[in-house]
């Protein structure tokens, strides 16, 4: 089941809204969410949730282990068998099939490639659970006695799916004490209208462009059609992502957590550096925390311990290399930038620093989007236009057709909308006409996103979701 979609919105949320709220006890909410989480990520795989629940329990019973012998040899044991399962299961699951294709490639064999489907959202649950048995281990948490909070933190259906990654630190006040209130509902709702807008329709809206230009017989297309097509790209995988982030922010203020915010309109960025600190920020930060800075970071090797991350990095978006290539192409850009790029940056004009980040960005999504390598030279001859412009009367119609889309699209971009909801927040503290100002416009604001937003789902069945898959 994805958010985006009519039997989440009016039959599971409301639902598991009613059921949550029945009553007042803290321990009967936290068993609904964790029942309700379970029956969210069942609903599509039910056979997956007997690995959710193995991984769970495996990395609850290692952070007893680790506190329990902290500072013993039995301690660097337990981490290093969580990490092995953890890693093990992901890599199984995730990368049997490019490790065997790629044996097969290099070697006179002539393995089977396994053909198993990969678990929803075991990337981000991964990482969590990975994340909560290393912060046991540094004496930075408790380890938690509850194998039902553990599951709780694990399975939580709101970011379950894609994120942003939890930490057990940033949240595990809220399992045993949430605040629900009128006000963090309603900043909820707004929150969550707001990332079902971006999803279904803008990105989805991009999603139908990328088919038809970057999709198909790319020595057809021309340059003028393969930058449409890429432009596209670029604004469907930040508001696919970004929508449902928002959509999971949004659902944890309705049921009392506060999930870190995961994106910080990177396309205003005007570096790559920049850009990496406002896309995906729990992706970043966890490799930053528990891959840069134990490697070293800046101290010692500081360029091999980059390479090391990024290449990680492009690695956990999926099994194929060309999502490596992408993840090494931005070391290569950050490493430059720290060594030279950066200081002509900062002497140039802004602009200049956004169109250079916009340019490499839709480069690195051309990389990221076309994951056979064949595919991806065809794409690249099309960009620098070895067949010429192209069909560029389609790309004028399609454009023109498209033309308040794009605008909307390129403003939400921006940092717009978090200003007007800083100061809709800030007539709301005000009170007295203030605030029934804030309130019955923001009422009618998230009313009109969630009906645009229905109206495209119940007309449309193009509905793809991008990282749904990672």
């Amino acid at each position: 089941m994805v958010f985006a979609s009519l039997t989440f919105l009016y039959l599971f949320l409301p639902l598991s809204a009613l059921l949550y709220f029945a009553w007042n006890n803290i321990t009967y909410r936290n068993i609904v969410l964790t029942l309700v989480s379970l029956l969210f990520y069942a609903w599509g795989e039910p056979v997956w949730v007997i690995l959710l629940l193995f991984s769970s329990g495996v990395d609850w019973a290692h952070g007893l282990l680790v506190e329990r012998f902290r500072g013993k040899w039995q301690a660097k044991a337990a981490l290093i068998s969580c990490l092995t399962i953890n890693l093990g299961l992901l890599g199984a699951f995730k990368y049997g099939a490019l490790i065997t294709e790629t044996l097969n490639a290099l070697l006179p064999v002539a393995l089977p490639v396994p053909q198993v489907a990969l678990p929803v959202g075991i990337s981000f649950y991964t990482f969590q659970t990975i994340s909560y048995v290393v912060d046991v281990y540094r004496g930075e948490i408790p380890a938690t006695r509850s194998p039902l909070k553990f599951l709780l933190f694990v399975s939580l259906y709101h970011q379950l799916v894609a994120g942003p990654i939890v930490r057990y630190a940033e949240i595990a006040a809220e399992i045993d004490n949430r605040v629900h209130s009128w006000d963090g509902a309603w900043r909820g709702l707004r929150r969550f209208s707001k990332g079902l807008f971006k999803k279904v329709c803008i990105a989805n809206v991009a999603a139908l462009l990328v088919q038809t230009w970057l999709d198909g017989d790319l020595s057809q297309v021309g340059a003028a059609g393969a930058w449409l097509g890429l432009l596209a790209f670029t604004l469907q995988i930040y508001f696919d992502f970004s929508g449902y982030s928002d959509m999971a922010i949004g659902m944890g203020w309705m049921f009392g957590f506060h999930y870190a915010e995961n994106f910080d309109h990177p396309y205003v960025a005007r570096s790559a550096t920049d850009f990496w600190r406002r896309w995906h920020i729990s992706l970043g930060t966890f490799f930053r925390d528990y891959v840069y800075i134990p490697l070293g970071g800046n101290r010692s090797k500081g360029l091999r311990n980059l390479f090391i991350v990024w290449g990680l990095t492009g690695l956990w978006h999926g099994a194929s290399w060309n999502f490596v290539i992408w993840g090494l192409y931005f070391g290569v850009l950050i490493a430059a930038e720290r060594l030279f790029l950066q200081k002509w940056l900062e002497r140039l004009p802004r602009a200049v620093g956004h169109v250079y980040l916009l340019l490499v960005a839709m480069v690195g999504w051309a990389i990221f989007h076309t994951t056979d390598l064949g595919q991806l030279r065809a794409l690249f001859s099309a960009l620098v236009g070895t067949d010429g412009l192209g069909d560029t009367t389609g790309v004028a119609v399609a454009l023109r057709a498209n033309a308040f889309w794009l605008a909307a699209a390129l403003l939400l971009c921006l940092p717009l909308t978090s200003w007007t909801l800083r100061w809709s927040d800030d007539f709301e503290l005000a009170g007295g006409w203030r605030r029934g100002l804030a309130v019955g416009g923001g009422a009618l604001a998230a009313l009109a996103l969630l009906l645009a937003a229905t109206a495209m789902l119940v007309g449309g069945t193009y509905n793809p979701f991008i990282y749904y898959r990672f």
